[in-house]
């Protein structure tokens, strides 16, 4: 399935895109929680599609996941973007976090926070929890997984440098685009195998694949849910490939009036205007 999350006459849904339609998979939701609980039971795979199609111009689109309790990044994990940034392939998972009011849908403007010369993207793929996972092994690992998204970790890196540590670089409202819907795990029989590109303005910025990760899919969720429970919602972006802005030569950065789209093999076109 292709599972959306949008809003139409008003009321918030999620639901499973289909061709030019969709069609609910729960009624009118009036929370996140609501929404959270209604992923769960679609991973559980006791939520089926209800209701007339909805035509998919008729409906105001949002993050998959609007909200998420826990956005987990992890940095220098493809090999390629290490050697990029000199500096040597991680021995264990190195993750940080954005915050969930951080997360947009497609089509939603990412803000060049002021002070920042120097916004950059990074292309991801990203995963989508669907049952609560602590302490999971590797081989428990994607029975916890709902499916996969595009992701953008949006990053200030003057922020990110000046101040020692990524906070404020790497959380700034708008910085987490994600979706455009998510791609449950039956429809991705090996998420280590996709190719991944960032396009801005049409030109190819970064081009790689997932083969390149260091971590994949089942350490990653093993590995954080040793220490940090995962819930329904919860995102885990993967990292991203080398073409950053930061270490191109010289430097490129983003401007208002810039168009990122994140492309991952199945995972859809995730694109976001840039403004001041």
């Amino acid at each position: 399935m292709k599972i959306v999350t949008f809003r139409y006459r008003g009321a918030l849904h999620l639901g499973v895109q289909e061709g030019g339609h969709a069609h609910a998979l729960a009624g009118p939701l009036a929370n996140a929680c609501e929404h959270l609980a209604a992923l769960a039971e679609a991973h559980a795979g006791h939520l089926s599609p209800a209701g007339r199609p909805l035509p998919l111009e008729e409906l105001a689109w949002m993050a998959p996941v609007p909200r998420p309790g826990k956005v987990i990044c992890i940095g220098l994990n493809y090999r390629d973007h290490a050697a990029e940034s000199g500096m040597p392939v991680p021995t264990s998972p190195i993750y940080f976090a954005k915050f969930g009011s951080c997360v947009v849908g497609a089509g939603a403007p990412v803000a060049i926070p002021p002070g920042s010369a120097q916004t950059d993207y990074e292309a991801e793929m990203a995963i989508v929890i669907g049952a609560t996972a602590r302490r999971v092994s590797e081989a428990d690992a994607r029975a916890h997984v709902l499916g996969y998204a595009c992701f953008n970790d949006v990053s200030a890196r003057d922020f990110q440098f000046a101040d020692g540590q990524w906070i404020r670089g790497k959380a700034c409202d708008t910085f987490a685009p994600l979706g455009p819907w998510i791609a449950t795990r039956d429809e991705v029989p090996d998420p280590q195998a996709l190719g991944i590109r960032m396009r801005v303005n049409g030109g190819t910025r970064q081009d790689s694949s997932t083969a390149q990760l260091v971590f994949g899919v089942d350490a990653l969720v093993s590995f954080v849910s040793r220490h940090v429970t995962l819930e329904p919602g919860d995102v885990i972006a993967t990292g991203t490939p080398p073409g950053v802005g930061f270490a191109r030569r010289p430097p490129v950065f983003l401007r208002p009036g810039d168009v990122m789209e994140v492309e991952v093999d199945g995972l859809g076109v995730l694109r976001n205007p840039v403004v001041g």
